[in-house]
């Protein structure tokens, strides 16, 4: 069926394109509908033309350049380098053989795109391969390195991947969507291990898979996958909300135990899922409490992985759509709704959200178009559940670290390395930048470092204000001279004891 309905839609593209495409073939990349074509001036200036396409073919449309019209490597080089700005500061080109794709590493992404994105065009109209741009973070970030070189290294096999997936999301449904059916099976009426399962008579898709790092044993560590509404082989999708591994961190099991689908979430949430989950099962290691997964689980997770902007509506099964909206949690954390069927239903999956606005994020989106059925987190929802200002809470905090440093003590905070950390660093950075508390080293432990690296490296997710702070007025809190990372346990000890 799969292949019929790429025959149909080939036939409608290859009408709607005039001759000058030179249409060389036309696949499925998971949601998204892929177009080859041997004129690059085609991809470079009908940016209209695949809107409208997409527009009617209610699908994701990408163009790319064949192979045969592709520059050598050498020559690519050279015409990226005379088309983009020295001030876009790139630091690494790469290539992409399987997709056609020219990675672009710059300090300033922005201007490797150019305005209305004519540098970008203008690459793929010179050299024919379709850039593929990415932020060189002012904090190099050992996580996003090594997830790019997984991605890069087993570029084949993710194609096959997403080829494989497109023909299971495309195939259409096979029967009526006249009910939609919830399974809990970890995270009601206890914080920690959320899980559910989504069901459609077409469809199964799992919302979150986390642990209960306060489990005394796996009964009470992980999901309920045992029960029976549940099979890892007829899962169609696993749709992550956010990084805390109480919502992530039992993925690399399914995969371990047979998994071969997709994980959906934003970019942000897969570097910092990414790294919580790597820690976890080191730190397991350490306390010789292993866990029924490895490493290697957590590279095949980022193999299946499909990173979606917010907004972007997303086919992830024949009778499901994905849209992601800020959730206002940590950095990438998503507000999961779900259009099923042709309008039969619409489900709003929260996750862990913030009302407020933060000096790190922008507040939870509210407003969404339907919504018939609503599941939200609540575990600080009681009605005494009253937390203090965040302006009080702050002018408390200062004036504890202001009284100790006065009396030239040392200031200890242990916090969570996602999230809470760079909220706070971002407080520190303005008092002593303002003078409202003496300046002295802030030692960075643990994974902070690291974590605030993604941070710096997806300023997108950031909050305006903050943005406008980094890329208007020129300071970045982040990386503020006050800021050190501690090496190893001999600069520890150095720093309790000095």
């Amino acid at each position: 069926m799969a292949s019929n309905v790429l025959e149909e839609i080939k036939e409608k593209i290859t009408k709607k394109l005039p001759d000058e495409v030179q249409l060389a073939n036309i696949e499925f990349e998971g949601p998204e509908v892929v177009i080859y074509t041997k004129n690059p001036d085609i991809v470079a200036d009908n940016g209209d033309l695949i809107r409208n396409l997409a527009k009617e073919l209610r699908k994701r449309i990408i163009i790319r350049s064949d192979k045969s019209v592709l520059l050598p490597y050498e020559e690519t080089i050279q015409k990226v380098e005379e088309i983009v700005p020295e001030d876009a500061e790139i630091s690494n080109i790469t290539f992409d053989e399987v997709t056609n794709e020219v990675v672009i590493e710059a300090t300033k992404p922005g201007l490797v795109i150019g305005k209305y994105g004519v540098t970008s065009r203008e690459i793929v109209r010179k050299t024919g391969w379709a850039p593929k741009i990415l932020r060189s973070p002012p904090i190099r970030s050992e996580i996003i390195d090594r997830i790019r070189n997984t991605l890069m290294h087993n570029s084949k096999e993710r194609k096959k991947i997403l080829q494989t997936l497109g023909a299971r999301i495309h195939q259409g449904g096979k029967y009526d969507n006249d009910w939609t059916r919830l399974t809990a099976m970890g995270g009601f009426k206890e914080v920690g291990r959320s899980c559910m399962l989504l069901q459609t008579p077409n469809s199964r898709v799992l919302l979150d898979c986390g642990v209960n790092v306060a489990g005394q044993d796996e009964k009470s560590s992980f999901p309920m996958l045992g029960v029976p509404e549940f099979s890892i082989q007829d899962l169609d999708a696993v749709v992550v909300s956010h990084a805390h591994l109480d919502h992530c961190g039992f993925i690399p099991y399914l995969y371990h135990y047979g998994y071969e689908g997709p994980v959906y979430c934003t970019s942000a949430t897969r570097d910092l899922m990414t790294l919580l989950q790597l820690d976890y099962i080191d730190i397991a290691h350490r306390e010789n409490n292993p866990l029924p997964f490895n490493v290697k689980h957590v590279q095949k997770m980022i193999k299946h992985t499909i990173t979606l902007d917010y907004g972007v509506v997303t086919d992830i099964s024949p009778d499901i759509k994905l849209t992601l909206h800020n959730a206002g949690h940590i950095l990438g954390s998503a507000m999961c709704h779900f259009h099923i069927g042709d309008g039969a239903h619409n489900l709003l999956y929260t996750g862990d959200f913030k009302y407020e606005r933060s000096r790190l994020l922008e507040p939870a989106t509210t407003r969404f178009p339907r919504v018939e059925s609503c599941i939200m987190e609540s575990t600080y929802g009681g009605h005494e559940d009253v937390t203090p200002s965040r302006n009080n809470a702050e002018k408390e905090l200062m004036k504890t670290i202001y009284k100790t440093l006065k009396r030239g003590g040392k200031v200890l905070v242990p916090v969570f390395a996602v999230g809470r950390a760079q909220e706070l660093m971002i407080v520190l950075e303005e008092y002593m930048r303002h003078g409202m508390v003496d300046e002295v080293p802030i030692h960075l432990d643990g994974m902070i470092w690291e974590a605030t690296a993604v941070h710096t490296a997806r300023p997108e997710y950031l909050s305006k204000d903050l943005r406008d702070q980094i890329f208007h007025m020129g300071s970045n809190p982040f990386i503020a001279e006050s800021f050190n990372k501690v090496q190893n346990n001999a600069e520890r000890k150095q720093i309790v004891e000095g």
